[in-house]
């Protein structure tokens, strides 16, 4: 039963990793190809991952590409930091909540097959 818990909850964690990978991913090529801030899908995308990407802003100047094209490395540390820190939680889930090796139960069979 403990197991069936923590590969439920390692399965929400990645999910929602991917979730956010994926708003994030969209922020990125949105910012690269200068896509048009004001239109809704792409406003709402930004104002959705902004939160994620703010404690990363002004670790590395973004690179313009072209006018009004910016290569958004702030959103790239956002998505490996986040998956580092996903990776980690699910490790330590592993090693708080799965049974010890020694505590399961071995059944053996001593049929003989003829």
């Amino acid at each position: 039963r403990r197991l069936n818990t923590l590969d439920r909850t390692t399965q929400v964690i990645y999910f929602l990793l991917g979730l956010l990978e994926i708003l994030l991913a969209l922020r990125f090529v949105f910012r690269i190809i200068n896509s048009n801030t004001a239109n809704g899908f792409v406003n709402f995308i930004y104002n959705l991952t902004a939160p994620f990407v703010a404690p990363f802003n002004g670790i590395f100047n973004d690179q313009a590409v072209t006018r009004g094209s910016v290569v958004e490395f702030s959103t790239l540390i956002a998505m490996a930091i986040y998956a580092l820190i996903a990776w980690g939680i699910v490790k330590l889930l592993n090693v708080l909540l799965r049974p010890n090796p020694s505590s399961r139960e071995v059944f053996t069979n001593t049929r003989r097959m003829s």
